[in-house]
């Protein structure tokens, strides 16, 4: 079983990219966490924010694994806490199957992104910058996982 964040958006900050990896690179074998970088759509003065969207999310559609489960990173979704995630977590390596987390761009997710996904999880009622919510996700795989381990990194 593999995990992989399907995220919009390419040359994030080395703090992203170092706190991201980080994290990711502490998963074991068993369910790597794999990032999928999707170019942003075009935006600027007198773009279209809803093009760029619905391009962003054709990209992400696409980019998706054959077979994966689909869960949408959205505002509007359901909180989980780290015990949940744990629990889903544990779910997804006991079924095998890949999943894949999407996380939109600074405009969101595209409709039919939303529509795709099984699963609707939000990280928090804040807005966060998209290159953070790398960061918050991998981390908290990563803390479920140490749950399920017994690992001594999460204390409740």
């Amino acid at each position: 079983m593999k995990l992989h964040l399907v995220a919009v958006g390419r040359r994030m900050p080395e703090w992203v990219q170092a706190g991201y990896h980080e994290y990711a690179r502490r998963l074991p074998p068993e369910c790597p966490l794999v990032l999928r970088e999707i170019a942003p759509g075009a935006r600027g003065r007198g773009a279209d924010a809803a093009r760029a969207v619905g391009s962003e999310g054709e990209r992400m559609l696409r980019a998706l694994p054959t077979g994966a489960r689909v869960l949408a990173l959205d505002e509007r979704g359901s909180p989980w806490r780290t015990r949940d995630l744990a629990r889903q977590l544990s779910g997804w390596m006991r079924d095998g199957e890949d999943v894949a987390l999407l996380a939109g761009g600074p405009d969101g997710l595209a409709q039919a992104c939303l529509t795709r996904a099984r699963q609707h999880w939000s990280l928090s009622p804040l807005t966060l910058p998209h290159g953070l919510v790398r960061v918050v996700v991998a981390e908290q795989l990563y803390r479920a996982w140490s749950v399920l381990a017994g690992h001594p990194y999460h204390r409740d």
